[in-house]
């Protein structure tokens, strides 16, 4: 661990939806990353699957010399239901969620690493007001504008629109919103990836980046404008791109992220390259937030037989990212 990492806090782990596979796979991947990447979950310990080895801590910086899964405790009520939503426990999930973010901005959390929630359960038990995750953590950080990221070792990929039907993505696509994505990408790519100069690729939106026109225009009379105006400002832009042509390695290796304009087009590749180890990033907030890019896993929740291997990715990343700003405030003399 450099002297960098050293200083920094643990990350807070959320525990997610009870009834999914958060609790059950916090464990593992405390064992995993030992030693490497210090978190604390924030949950029940009653939640945890039988035999579990943890110590409750009463605040974070105990997590640093933790020899067991350190759970600072936020008691839910009603006993864990795997598989099925306890309307009671919605409330907590929520509360959780903003404890974790309010310990992030008091410094005694570096990031914030969030097992999967179920929105639904979360509207129906406590009147949730929000899409998802990122919403939530966006208004919590004060209405911040921001880009999800999908991330693993190979691949960095940012869809422009995300969870809309195909056939109503070109007319959500405008050069304002693609902007905003390109700029928040590539000031995340500096800030929290520690790449001074990002190579950023950018796809077209039809089939071989339009043809020049024969099979679309939105490359020649929306994208390519807007990149030839941030090129002038000096980013290192590539594209419009074919996107049949940007994911094979040796493309790869020319761009640091990969801007896509719409979910499939960003997804597909990158859960081809490494479908149990993405992970999913939110650029943008005043604090680090990563996520395993998996849901709460409803059908084989309490079996014992969950994948940590995409939470450990997470957790990592988070770490990571953490240095990077880190490294960032202490080459300004300031807090990032």
């Amino acid at each position: 661990m450099t002297q960098s990492a050293a200083r920094l806090a643990p990350i807070a782990l959320t525990t997610g939806e009870p009834a999914g596979i958060g609790a059950e796979i916090a464990a593992p991947a405390f064992e995993a990353l030992q030693g490497d990447v210090p978190f604390f979950l924030i949950g029940d310990p009653a939640h945890l699957p039988h035999g579990t080895s943890f110590v409750e801590i009463t605040s974070p910086n105990d997590a640093l010399d933790a020899e067991h899964l350190p759970v600072l405790r936020h008691d839910f009520g009603p006993a864990r239901q795997p598989g099925v939503p306890v309307a009671d426990h919605a409330r907590h999930v929520i509360d959780v969620i903003a404890r974790a973010v309010a310990l992030t901005k008091s410094g005694e959390a570096s990031a914030i690493c969030t097992n999967p929630i179920h929105k639904k359960a979360l509207k129906d038990g406590a009147g949730f007001a929000f899409p998802g995750h990122t919403e939530f953590l966006a208004d919590l950080a004060g209405g911040a504008d921001v880009v999800m990221m999908l991330a693993c070792e190979e691949l960095r990929v940012v869809p422009v629109t995300i969870h809309i039907p195909l056939s109503e993505v070109p007319a959500a696509l405008s050069q304002k919103k693609l902007e905003q994505v390109i700029r928040t990408t590539h000031e995340a790519m500096i800030r929290d990836f520690g790449i001074s100069v990002p190579r950023i690729a950018v796809a077209g939106l039809n089939p071989h980046a339009g043809e020049g026109g024969a099979m679309g225009s939105d490359e020649i009379e929306m994208i390519s404008p807007l990149l030839d105006t941030l090129r002038a400002e000096g980013m290192d832009l590539s594209g419009p791109r074919s996107a049949d042509t940007m994911f094979h390695a040796a493309a790869r290796a020319g761009y640091d992220a990969a801007i896509c304009m719409y979910h499939d087009q960003a997804l597909i590749p990158i859960k081809t390259i490494d479908f149990a180890g993405g992970v999913n990033v939110t650029l943008g907030l005043p604090f680090v937030r990563t996520s395993p890019d998996h849901g709460t896993a409803f059908d084989i929740a309490g079996q014992g037989i969950a994948n940590p291997s995409s939470l450990i990715a997470a957790l990592r990343l988070a770490w990571t990212m953490a240095q990077a700003r880190g490294m960032t405030a202490d080459s300004n003399g300031t807090e990032p």
